[in-house]
């Protein structure tokens, strides 16, 4: 049996892993074998969420730390606590993030700087945090989370769409600086994913309509269509992938 893609004894930090997205890349994480670190900034669903983990993959397999991925001094903490205490991180997932939909020119500023600092800025700072243990020892793993609005715009979400395109830049410098470390960065670009989130578009008619329609493969996209591509690029599969954005959208970026 091939272990190109087997994560066993590699040990991953996915933000926002609590729920949604995250959650589900974690679970992929995990059944290819990498041992989680779970983050989120709620600690009872934080809890829960490592409960159930636990139940599936065993108490010594599942860690979790919570701490405000837009906080410089926490994140520092936060990833030193974890590389003092559950051990070296292999792979990071920079997933956590928010969404706010407003016309732009209604757009309040601590608005655009609360979306700007969760989507972008954390992935920055997350990403430092962890490549300051990653290079010395010449290995590592990044993953951002992009999104189908890294490379499209729609009304109202103009300081989403900001943060994604810079995501895709940010995994470029960080691979300018970082692939000769042999530090792979990467990203990830969902589509339209049905989650507790976008519940509420699924059940617009009219958009669930019209994502349908503009999606070739004719569906939204779930959670769980993330998982395989987070795996490939936690893996030595991906080893000289670097600096590119992966789109998972049901070909949505592919046509007009």
């Amino acid at each position: 049996m091939s272990t190109l893609f087997d994560l066993t004894g590699r040990l991953a930090l996915v933000t926002g892993s609590s729920r949604g997205i995250g959650r589900s890349i974690a679970e992929g994480l995990a059944d290819a074998g990498a041992t989680l670190v779970l983050h989120g900034r709620d600690l009872d669903r934080l809890t829960e969420t490592r409960a159930e983990f636990v139940e599936r993959y065993g108490e010594e397999r599942i860690h979790a730390v919570a701490f405000d991925i837009t906080d410089e001094a926490a994140v520092d903490a936060g990833v030193n606590e974890i590389e003092s205490r559950v051990g070296a991180l292999d792979v990071l997932v920079n997933n956590a993030g928010i969404q706010h939909r407003e016309p732009l020119v209604e757009l309040a500023r601590e608005d655009w700087d609360r979306v700007i600092a969760t989507n972008l800025t954390s992935a920055f700072l997350v990403g430092r945090a962890v490549a300051r243990h990653m290079l010395p020892r010449r290995a590592g793993k990044i993953i951002n989370i992009a999104s189908v609005q890294t490379d499209l715009a729609r009304p109202t979400l103009s300081a989403y769409t900001s943060a994604k395109g810079g995501i895709r830049n940010l995994t470029r410098a960080m691979t300018a600086e970082w692939a000769g470390s042999n530090i792979q960065i990467n990203a990830i670009a969902p589509g339209y994913i049905h989650t507790d989130m976008t519940q509420k578009l699924v059940d617009d008619a009219q958009f669930n309509s019209w994502i349908l329609g503009r999606t070739p493969a004719a569906r939204w996209g779930t959670p769980a269509d993330l998982a395989g591509p987070a795996v490939w690029l936690a893996s030595a599969g991906s080893d000289f992938v670097n600096g590119q954005v992966i789109f998972i959208d049901g070909g949505m970026t592919v046509v007009v």
